[in-house]
């Protein structure tokens, strides 16, 4: 019989076996999550993101605001009484990365989404302090006068469907002219947009009818956050 003393005076063996032990535990945790049907309870109301939204996904990454900021209210009654329903596994399943932790420099943002206006994130981003007079965080006025850019973004939807987002080819092709008729509500092609995303909001987000801005695209991102699932019909699967 092999003896434990063995692995712990041989070097070799030793290591061979932390090498297959690891490699097991590892498998067994990681391969079913392959599998996102079996890993991720179906939610009604879990949609991607259109184009606009995404965009301003990317921007919150690009800025580091998950440096600051959670997305993900934990199971905890403090927490769920301060920020409301903890976070569902489901209302992620579209992100890469996620946005989870725990790390909040600055209040959790998982259901920031329709609890403030339009023209309080505007200000806000323009200047914090006028908002919250102790914020530490820093303003992002350039993004009211930047432009989003839209070159790629059918190549982005495009790249996330192949890692499961279900996309539409409607919706790849389009994504560049979509991206900017959300955020103009007079677009002569809002009903094609409509038609191609459902419970999504079509508004000047930025207040500046002109141009679609970087500020559009963050607050219609922002905006989203937590308001895909009805929580008063969401029943837990038991």
């Amino acid at each position: 019989m092999f003896k434990h003393s063995t692995l712990e005076k041989n070097s070799i063996f030793l290591t061979i076996g932390i090498i297959i032990m690891i490699s097991v535990g590892g498998l067994v945790e990681i391969i079913p999550l392959f599998d996102k049907e079996t890993t991720i309870e179906k939610v009604e109301g879990v949609r991607p993101r259109t184009p606009l939204e995404q965009i301003g996904f990317n921007i919150y990454i690009r800025e580091g605001c998950y440096g600051c900021h959670s997305q993900q209210v934990r199971v905890l009654r403090d927490e769920v009484e301060r920020y409301g329903h903890y976070s569902l596994a489901a209302e992620s399943m579209y992100d890469h990365p996620f946005q989870w932790g725990s790390k909040r420099t600055g209040p959790d943002l998982a259901r920031v989404g329709g609890k403030y206006s339009d023209e309080w994130h505007r200000a806000h981003m323009i200047n914090p302090r006028d908002l919250v007079p102790e914020s530490i965080m820093p303003g992002y006025p350039f993004m009211a006068d930047r432009e989003i850019k839209v070159a790629d973004i059918g190549d982005y939807l495009k790249a996330s469907n192949m890692v499961g987002v279900p996309y539409s080819e409607a919706q790849i092709q389009n994504a560049a002219a979509d991206a900017k008729t959300q955020a103009m509500p007079d677009s002569n092609d809002v009903e094609g947009f409509e038609s191609r995303y459902k419970n999504m909001i079509v508004r000047d987000f930025d207040g500046n009818p002109e141009k679609v801005t970087e500020l559009d695209a963050l607050i219609a991102y922002l905006q989203t956050l937590g308001t895909m699932v009805d929580f008063s019909t969401y029943k837990e699967v038991e």
